[in-house]
């Protein structure tokens, strides 16, 4: 028996989200399917990182354990020809048989895309959210900076999260023009439900100019959901990759 990791890149639009859920067309679900008429073998992948429906992905991770004979590196290809055309395994190997993508230590980097336009661009609604306002970037970016560093997240999280603590650590929060678009850029040791999304959406009741940059601290403090900005639409955020501490993984 191997333990095989698998890096994952997929469109988020026509799924309900990561995680397998009856009846729905999930990323982990088209996984599992695959690995099956690949391997024969009824296999569920365990994923690092439960994106939510309409969320992206281009470097999250699964593990899997198999009997087959498949090379770890050339299973990237072989589930491939298995996989519909929006999501896709860009690398696969071979780990040790006790790792656990969620039992190690790791850093997660998401990233919300937006562009500023009062008029829709078809090219850009699947990946990006549209701001019809102009933001202030560097406002953005001073306001990011007080997320850094442990905090209680509680006011950045879905009241519906089932986490034991909101305590969490972010190691950097940026926001920068990059081409068309504006990126708000963060990266942790774990996210809370709809915490990533919340940030955004604050970010970018800044750069509008209805918060001053330091009631970002305001509204940590606070750690009441009901302070902070809205959560903005799932199309903008990435899930872009995963270190882990763990060798070389």
């Amino acid at each position: 028996m191997a333990r095989i990791l698998l890096r994952v890149a997929y469109d988020g639009t026509d799924f309900h989200g990561w995680q397998v859920q009856p009846q729905m067309r999930t990323v982990e679900g088209e996984l599992n399917r695959a690995l099956k008429e690949l391997t024969g073998e009824d296999i569920e992948v365990i994923g690092a990182s439960r994106t939510d429906a309409g969320v992206h992905g281009k470097g999250n991770v699964a593990v899997f354990d198999t009997k087959s004979s498949i090379p770890a590196d050339k299973f990237m290809y072989a589930i491939n020809t298995k996989l519909p055309e929006d999501v896709s395994v860009i690398e696969s190997k071979k780990v040790d048989e006790d790792f656990h993508p969620r039992h190690c230590d790791s850093r997660k980097t998401y990233e919300y895309r937006i562009y500023e336009s009062k008029i829709n661009d078809p090219l850009k609604r699947r990946n990006a959210y549209r701001c019809q306002v102009p933001l202030n970037v560097e406002n953005m970016n001073e306001a990011a900076g007080y997320l850094v560093g442990e905090h209680d997240f509680k006011s950045f999280c879905s009241v519906h999260t089932q986490a034991d603590t909101t305590v969490r650590k972010l190691y950097s929060a940026n926001v920068s023009r990059e081409g068309e678009y504006i990126v708000i850029r963060v990266e942790g040791a774990g996210f809370l439900y709809n915490m990533v999304r919340i940030i955004a959406g604050s970010l970018m009741e800044v750069g509008s100019g209805k918060y001053k940059p330091e009631h970002i601290k305001d509204i940590l403090e606070s750690t009441d959901r009901t302070v902070a900005g809205p959560t903005a639409e799932a199309q903008g955020l990435t899930m872009i990759g995963i270190k882990f501490d763990a060798q070389d993984y």
